[in-house]
């Protein structure tokens, strides 16, 4: 019997639709949210009305990536300081 799922029987449109998928799923998953976690880490406390409820739909739209970097991410808020 022969072996169904050796690399001899995987066309070439297989194996893009399964690159083509992994590499979207890591994007939306990791790369979106890493940078919209950077964006708001840089811009959170002089960031307009405008560009607020931009970062509240990027948080919005990568809320399953912010899940998964969530437990390895962590931002503390400034220090104040004391003039």
């Amino acid at each position: 019997m022969e072996n169904l799922l050796s690399i001899e029987n995987i066309d070439l449109e297989t194996i893009i639709t399964a690159v083509l998928y992994l590499s979207l799923s890591g994007l939306y998953l990791l790369v979106i949210p890493g940078g919209v976690y950077f964006y708001l880490n840089k811009r959170w406390y002089v960031a307009s009305s405008f560009e607020r409820a931009f970062m509240y739909f990027l948080v919005f739209f990568s809320f399953p990536g912010m899940l998964l970097l969530s437990p390895f991410l962590n931002f503390r808020p400034r220090r104040r300081e004391l003039t």
